[in-house]
């Protein structure tokens, strides 16, 4: 299989390109040349002056499509939710599973290490968001499962680091003394859901905690020149990566602004999405609560925010538009830095040649209107 996606704006991560065509073979990104340099018989795909860019890559999805990973944590979940990203752009993700026993913990990682048997560069492992957190801050994670992880739990976790990619933890939580453990296996660890003071964040960093779950959502604040909180130890880390919701919701775009300027490249966007994004429902379960949609907000019946609902696309038009964020600069906190803090940037996040054609094709009016994944393009009506 090759072809040649032609007559588009093409975003690569590094530069933008115009009058250049990129060359798929089988599953690869064989070469980016000028139009006119392309082969006479080549299958070419006309991209109608439309935006060409790496696939988006969301680093933190709890559900989409109707479906939850906690509710059902099996690779046909997986399946459904890859399919419903593709509409918005997203062409790999974290599946994320929220606080639970430890029987399903033990599920999840058994269901994604089928899936990563069966498919690659779609979902890349796991996101274990607890339940090693902080009451306080917990959310809508249910209070009796947030514990401190036991010594099996944390030798299981070590030895399917293989199958989990990443792991929140509060730093406060008596589990953050095994971080540099986690990080030695392979798990990349996250501080999140977690009232620590800024001295104790910064100690996790330290420990090897290279990212932050949510910025602003669920962690102690700056809540005063004196008291910097989690939120501080964050935007004070030059080698900490984030995600950042940009729904307008789960943090006011004013904040997102200051926060791209303290963090650059190490801020990513993440959806937190839930069973609600690309789905027409009114409302639907979350590891035992009922949280409702109205108006494309999720929250339980206290209140409380249960996710989110904003798919990538949208996210990206907020970040341009309501945020003043550049197009390719956005681009690039959807796909390249995102893979940069998971470390699969050697095969995915970009548009270079022997990369995975992993890409997406998007309006001007911020519209998907296809993408290809493993080089396999896939046009949406």
């Amino acid at each position: 299989m090759k072809y040649a996606f032609a007559n588009s704006v093409i975003y690569t991560a590094k530069d933008v390109l115009y009058g250049h065509a990129v060359v798929i073979e089988n599953d690869k990104i064989q070469a980016i040349v000028r139009e006119e340099q392309l082969e006479n018989d080549i299958q070419c795909i006309d991209l109608q002056g439309h935006n060409l860019t790496a696939g988006f890559i969301d680093l933190q999805l709890n559900g989409c499509g109707g479906v939850m990973v906690n509710s059902e944590p099996t690779v046909h979940t997986f399946e459904i939710m890859q399919q419903t990203n593709l509409r918005s752009g997203t062409t790999s993700y974290l599946p994320t599973f929220i606080t639970a026993p430890d029987e399903g913990m033990k599920q999840v990682v058994a269901a994604m290490r089928d899936y990563l048997q069966k498919y690659q560069n779609q979902a890349l492992g796991l996101h274990l968001e607890g339940p090693y957190l902080s009451l306080e801050k917990k959310g809508v994670h249910r209070a009796e499962y947030v514990r401190e992880i036991s010594p099996e739990m944390q030798q299981f976790l070590c030895d399917n680091a293989d199958v989990i990619t990443k792991l929140t933890l509060a730093a406060e939580n008596p589990t953050a003394k095994a971080i540099p453990e986690f990080v030695k296996s392979g798990i990349i660890v996250s501080v999140g859901h977690s009232n620590a003071t800024y001295e104790v964040a910064k100690q996790a960093f330290a420990n090897g905690a290279t990212f932050a779950t949510h910025l602003h959502n669920a962690m102690s604040p700056i809540s005063s020149g004196r008291a910097m909180g989690v939120v501080g130890a964050v935007l004070d880390s030059d080698e900490v990566y984030t995600g950042i919701i940009v729904d307008g919701l789960h943090v006011e775009f004013g904040n997102v602004k200051i926060a791209k300027r303290a963090k650059g490249d190490k801020l990513c966007i993440v959806t937190d999405a839930t069973a609600a994004a690309g789905a027409d429902i009114e409302q639907f379960d979350f590891v035992g609560t009922t949280v409702y949609v109205r108006d494309g907000k999720c929250y339980d019946a206290n209140g409380t925010l249960g996710g989110a609902s904003i798919t990538m696309i949208e996210s990206v038009k907020n970040a341009v538009q309501e945020v003043g964020i550049p197009l390719d600069e956005t681009l690039r906190m959807c796909n390249y830095y995102p893979a940069k803090a998971i470390g699969v940037d050697d095969r995915l996040g970009s548009i270079e040649v022997g990369k995975v054609a992993n890409l997406t094709v998007f309006t001007n009016r911020f519209e998907v209107i296809g993408c290809a994944v493993n080089g396999e393009w896939n046009a949406f009506s």
